[in-house]
């Protein structure tokens, strides 16, 4: 059996191991791996702080800091929101193109595409969240840097802590 073409959808506001450990399951089991940046026209606010391009760039650089990138067919595409569910999932399958299946553990991602394509379920890594992490840079809880590829405390740093605050 041949492996399947994997989605991968988050906010990545930010990035974070968990999610990194959901990627290199990924490339175990998928001859290729797209992750959908979600929320990608929205920036600036204290639950969406960083772009698109930055939070592409930010997973990039994480990748490639474990050698996943070059060894393996990561494609990014941006993943504006929509009012209408319905609209918005048919978006996201005409944009993806093929894909066999989608790896979430948003229960209202499970909702978009059930019946469309099969679900991976993932579970979320206890106390490893991206809302929990903002929090902590917000509190100036420097633990956050414990939840984050290290290339990701750096970026952070570099794009100001003044967004999440």
């Amino acid at each position: 059996m041949s492996k399947p073409t994997c989605l991968f959808i988050g906010r990545f506001q930010p990035y974070h191991t968990g999610h990194q450990m959901v990627i290199q399951g990924m490339v175990k089991l998928c001859k290729k791996v797209i992750i959908g940046i979600g929320s990608s026209d929205k920036s600036g606010t204290k639950e969406n702080p960083y772009t698109a391009e930055e939070r592409k760039v930010m997973i990039q650089q994480a990748l490639q800091d474990q050698d996943i990138i070059p060894l393996f067919d990561v494609i990014f595409i941006d993943l504006p929101d929509h009012e209408d569910d319905a609209q918005w999932t048919e978006h996201v399958l005409e944009k993806v193109g093929h894909v066999d299946m989608v790896w979430t553990g948003n229960e209202w991602t499970k909702k978009c595409f059930e019946g469309k394509l099969e679900i991976k379920d993932i579970k979320e890594v206890p106390g490893i969240s991206s809302t929990t992490i903002r929090e902590m840079i917000k509190a100036g809880d420097m633990d956050w840097k414990t939840k984050v590829p290290g290339s990701l405390v750096k970026a952070v740093q570099d794009l100001g802590y003044e967004r999440i605050k």
